[in-house]
């Protein structure tokens, strides 16, 4: 799968069961997957919708809509950074 910064992922790679867990994650900002993966909001949508059952991606775009954590510019979470992150 070629997503729109030129990055190849695999579907069966580690990087997509990352980005999966990430986006499932409450307070990692969709900014984060950006920055460690190159990839939008929108694609995290299509690798969610393609990777999970549909019931399961319902579930998560009803917690993630609106909630001010998933995006960093609305969130105003101070939350510890370990030096392992990008």
């Amino acid at each position: 799968m070629c997503l729109s910064g030129g990055m190849y992922l695999d579907e069966d790679d580690y990087q997509v069961d990352r980005i999966i867990e990430m986006a499932w994650e409450d307070r990692t900002p969709f900014e984060a997957i950006e920055y460690q993966y190159g990839i939008k909001e929108n694609e995290v949508r299509k690798i969610m919708r393609s990777n999970l059952k549909e019931s399961s991606f319902k579930m998560w775009r009803e917690r993630v809509k609106g909630r001010k954590t998933k995006h960093s510019k609305t969130s105003e979470s101070n939350r510890f950074k370990s030096k392992n992150q990008k």
